[in-house]
């Protein structure tokens, strides 16, 4: 039996985070990364391997991060887990023990069971692994017809390269437009005309019926009657918390099939912890569970769990999610951090809604200067930002990083509107129409009356 005294199940993003700062904060104790891949790939980089990356390999995590770190790593894949006796059991036959266990065990691609066709050679998912998306990435020079089914971040990312590499790229989107998830109609609708515009022929508003074929993929059927000629389908319906090792070793799920955690990353189990897609996930403004999967997320989980593995800091919590998306296509980035309009008004939050557009550099007639506009979502009892959405150029990433800063350290609109900002004409709007302040000036000015 090999011993180790910290256990990381999972060697993505949330677990390397995990497995390196246990390590830091406990240089005496042995820390291993179990994960069953050779090699694991940037999860967010993922849809850039079929267009602006030459190829997977240039999306790698290299395992010198846990080399330098002192980690051991262990490629092999846990079939099972003891937590009263405190080992595992792996496919090779090896069982292993710990003090500690992390479970980040990440998440799967969501294949619904009634969609007909799903099994046809030439369907695909977007699983993170490597050996996966190698098998799409050979498949794409030979096709003409590329169908993606979903028009979430990972599909409309995947729709967007394939279409630069002059491929015949059809988005299906059962919501009225892309990204309707987590924006706003008027944004998403901003987003859905900016990917037509680039040449994705876009289907929104009818979802998918079934993917024809004998044998291999031909085409598929939306809800509406409408058929696609189809070389290859993708579906990028979403992810499922990858938990069925965490639930066979009795620890408990919730409703969304994530593993049970306290603020600390702790389950019920005192010395066993989840982090990642596969872990719970609070929403920091409504405290209701809500199933968001984000890397960045992921690691500030891990950083937590790591922190507290042996040693409660009070003061180092995961308080919720804050949910902070962004994504660019071309050169129109799109962001939201916390609540959007429509959010706020079902969760029964009374919220005040203002925006400023204006433009990422200064003057604006600099080369490559972008329209930037920025919305944000007020308590109206006091002022506390709830959320924010920012379309722009490449800088609007950046920017709504601000606004979750914001949302996490319950800043009100009265903070942001007396904040000192740093500006260059290169970098940033100008001081005199920095569109985050001009947005709270707007809010405070709706509070008074």
């Amino acid at each position: 039996m090999k011993n180790t005294d910290v256990l990381v199940i999972g060697g993505s993003a949330a677990g390397i985070v995990a497995a390196v700062t246990a390590k830091s904060h406990n240089p005496e104790v042995s820390v291993t990364v179990i994960r069953k891949e050779e090699q694991v790939v940037v999860p967010c980089g993922i849809p850039y391997i079929y267009g602006s990356l030459e190829n997977s390999n240039q999306n790698v995590i290299p395992d010198a991060t846990l080399e330098k770190a002192g980690v051991d790593l262990l490629i092999d894949e846990v079939v099972s887990v003891d937590l009263k006796a405190k080992n595992c059991s792996t496919k090779s036959g090896e069982t292993l023990s710990f003090d500690k266990i992390i479970f980040a065990t990440g998440s799967m691609p969501k294949v619904p069971k009634w969609l007909k066709g799903s099994d046809l050679e030439g369907v695909y998912t977007i699983p993170k692994n490597k050996v996966s998306l190698d098998q799409l990435a050979s498949q794409v020079p030979g096709a003409k017809k590329i169908v993606v089914i979903g028009g979430g971040f990972i599909g409309v990312e995947v729709s967007d390269e394939l279409n630069k590499v002059g491929k015949d790229v059809t988005l299906v989107e059962v919501l009225e437009h892309v990204l309707g998830a987590v924006f706003d109609n008027d944004i998403a609708e901003k987003a859905e005309n900016v990917l037509k515009a680039r040449g994705v022929n876009v289907k929104s508003g009818s979802g998918i019926k079934e993917i024809t074929g004998q044998g291999k993929v031909t085409g598929v059927t939306l809800e509406n009657g409408e058929k696609l000629e189809a070389d290859i389908v993708i579906l990028a319906m979403g992810y499922i918390p990858n938990t069925d090792l965490a639930k066979s070793a009795g620890l408990e799920l919730n409703s969304y099939g994530q593993i049970k955690v306290d603020e600390y990353m702790r389950t019920e189990c005192t010395n066993v912890f989840a982090v990642g897609d596969c872990a719970q996930k609070h929403d920091f403004i409504t405290r209701r569970d809500t199933p968001s999967m984000l890397a960045s997320t992921a690691c500030a989980e891990a950083r937590i769990a790591g922190i507290n593995l042996y040693n409660i800091s009070v003061t180092k919590n995961f308080k919720g999610t804050v949910s902070i998306f962004s994504t660019a296509i071309g050169n129109d980035a799109f962001g939201v951090a916390g609540l959007n309009r429509s959010q706020a008004e079902k969760q029964n939050i009374p919220a005040v809604c203002t925006k400023f557009e204006g433009v990422d550099k200064h003057p604006g007639k600099l080369p490559g200067t972008h329209s930037q506009m920025v919305e944000l979502v007020v308590a109206k009892d006091s002022g506390l930002v709830l959320g924010g959405t920012v379309t722009g150029g490449l800088s609007a990433g950046e920017l709504v990083n601000i606004i979750g800063f914001a949302i996490q350290n319950n800043m009100t609109v009265y903070d942001i509107l007396t904040a000192q900002i740093g500006t260059h004409p290169l970098l940033t709007a100008p001081p005199t129409a920095y569109p985050l302040i001009k947005a709270a000036e707007i809010a405070v000015k709706k509070l008074k009356n």
